[in-house]
């Protein structure tokens, strides 16, 4: 009954009111309640968790767990508002420890279904029990001493039929659960984690030794065999995990799993990162996918935005972006993490000592150059035909050995990359070689520009011809002058070194698109990416091009030295591989 003191219209509301109040921001599903009861199970050190539900959990929700369990003291003070085991100050709120807290969920639960909690001590004879009905604890009783805690949540919603209407079908409600508890396991690999429903198994996790093992339960290997490994530090953060790499990123987001000091969390932030640590490694339509786990100073971290704590708040919001992102990028490069305290030699061009970077791409100098160098020369037989489309040859970077075997239709490469088979599309890889000196040219923006003997001119609408003029000193610090010519047409007088001969025309559509788009992309560098990813495309050597031997074997080492990269800047693949013990098991040769 709502309480006044006659007099006005402001009232006090009953306790019972107050903490479905409560529940109602704890409590949505019974997924909720599942969350909460594992994240104490956790807390208490448990080594093996079970979660038996039955009718979606509205009939029952059982976990039960081998942790340090309660004294008959603390059991009834567990169902008390504003009661924890977690804070002993609100110092402590700033630097949580543990799975808590926003606040603690076992009053709210008790306030919307029928609890019974079992629990007792490692040390102890005898162990509790007792009841609580409509929030209120009732007399604790003896029970067998095993240590540990079950608690049975019943009738849940019992009270709010209106919460109870708006759930969704049993079986939705399963699946949200089995989500809740795979995502636990996901975060605590040395903890064996089972469910049952309805009395039938759906999981059962045991405990292994690392994060890498429980993916492999809970996705299967098959996943992994598509992943590529990360691992970045920052002073005061880390992120390890594993990522899918290019060629299978799909158009579904599963699994997209992030885990900031074993929690589940969904972070704009994060995913923003991976976005962009993808880039251009990914297809149109396809999207990342991944298990990181981001490990952070919990001082530098706010795990209280949110009620159920899916969500949390960094102090240097900006650092995290940056390591997330720069982790997936190295890792889809096959490129070795540089440590924490150096500067990414990719963006600056400097190493951490002041001296240039070993990453400076060689073949776009600062300067054009009056004339071609002498060592390009010095080999008339040796200077290959597809070097020639661009403005200086490549850079021999000695590599494992590769071995050119030939050409399929003038398109596909194939070559011997160690012991492997290699077949490659030669359009896309020297795209993505292109693409790579460019970026890097870019990152220490030094893009050197070449000038057209005779500049192209080209015939736009007033509309496009506007569009340009309005990035035109932007294109310029991407090595691209243009210049309006009459109403609309414009001339196009330098382009990066390296592109070689490009058809002028075709390029400013493409580069029209792009500019397009610019108003809706987050970031200069995605900026840049766009128009830079156009200019390779535009640069690379096109299907249906002869290329001799000596040809291909340049190609093919300067793909390697770019990472082996197994996409184009625009997303298609760029190679296939069949490796020795591959081609042994094909024709039937192992066990010989």
């Amino acid at each position: 009954m709502l309480t006044t003191d006659g007099r006005g219209k402001i009232c006090i509301l009953p306790d019972e009111v107050i903490g479905r109040i409560a529940a109602g921001e704890v409590v949505e599903r019974p997924a909720a309640v599942v969350k909460e009861l594992l994240e104490n199970s956790i807390d208490a050190g448990s080594h093996a968790i079970t979660v038996d539900v039955k009718d979606g959990g509205l009939s029952l929700i059982r976990v039960t767990d081998d942790g340090e369990g309660m004294s008959r003291d603390d059991a009834p003070h567990a169902f008390q508002r504003h009661a924890t085991s977690k804070l002993r100050s609100d110092v402590d709120l700033w630097s949580i420890r543990t799975m808590g807290f926003r606040g603690e969920a076992l009053p709210s639960i008790a306030a919307v279904a029928h609890v019974r909690l079992r629990t007792a001590t490692r040390s102890a004879e005898v162990g509790t029990e007792l009841e609580v009905v409509g929030g209120v604890v009732g007399n604790s009783t003896d029970a067998p001493p095993v240590a540990g805690t079950r608690i049975d949540v019943a009738d849940l919603f019992h009270n709010q039929p209106a919460r109870k209407k708006f759930l969704k079908s049993i079986a939705t409600e399963c699946s949200h659960i089995i989500r809740v508890v795979q995502q636990a396991a996901l975060a605590w690999p040395s903890i064996q984690f089972r469910l049952t429903h309805n009395a039938q198994e759906l999981l059962n996790h045991p405990a292994v030794h690392s994060e890498r093992d429980r993916i492999a339960q809970v996705y299967r290997p098959a996943f992994l065999n598509q992943c590529v490994s990360l691992q970045a530090a920052l002073p005061g953060m880390a992120v390890t995990g594993y990522i899918v790499d290019a060629i299978h990123a799909k158009s579904s987001r599963t699994p997209q799993e992030l885990f900031v000091n074993r929690r589940p969390i969904r972070s704009l932030a994060v995913s923003h990162a991976v976005g962009e640590g993808y880039g251009s490694f990914v297809a149109k339509g396809c999207h990342p996918r991944f298990v990181l786990f981001l490990e952070v100073d919990p001082d530098c971290v706010d795990v209280n935005v949110h009620p159920t704590k899916r969500e949390v708040r960094f102090a240097d919001n900006e650092a995290v972006h940056q390591l997330v992102r720069r982790a997936v990028r190295q890792a889809l490069s096959k490129e070795e993490l540089t440590d924490a305290s150096r500067t990414d030699a990719r963006f600056t061009g400097t190493s951490h000592d002041g001296s240039r970077s070993l990453a400076e791409p060689s073949s776009l100098p600062e300067s054009v150059p009056t004339s071609p160098p002498p060592s390009a020369w010095q080999d008339a037989e040796a200077q290959l035909a597809f070097v020639s489309e661009a403005a200086e040859p490549y850079a021999r970077v000695p590599t494992t050995e590769v071995i050119a075997l030939g050409q399929i239709n003038r398109t596909f490469l194939v070559a011997q990359v160690g012991g492997d088979l290699t077949v490659i599309d030669q359009h896309t890889a020297h795209e993505r070689v292109l693409f790579e000196r460019l970026f890097r040219a870019w990152g220490t923006r030094k893009i050197a520009a070449q000038a057209l003997l005779i500049p192209d001119p080209v015939e736009l609408s007033p509309a496009q011809a506007g569009l340009l003029q309005r990035y035109q000193s932007d294109l310029e610090q991407l090595g691209i002058e243009i210049e309006p010519f009459g109403t609309s047409t414009v001339l196009v007088r330098s382009t990066p070194i390296g592109l070689g001969r490009i058809d002028a025309g075709m390029f400013l559509q493409d580069l029209i698109e792009d500019l397009t788009q610019w108003e809706r992309l987050p970031s200069l560098e995605a900026k840049a990416r766009s128009v830079l990813a156009s200019m390779a495309c535009h640069g690379a050597v096109r299907a249906g091009r002869p290329m001799r031997l000596e040809e291909i074997k340049v190609l093919v080492e300067e793909w390697r030295s770019e990472g082996e990269i197994t996409t184009c800047p625009h997303g298609r693949r760029t190679s296939f591989r069949l490796t020795t013990d591959e081609l042994e098991k094909m024709f039937g040769r192992v066990g010989w």
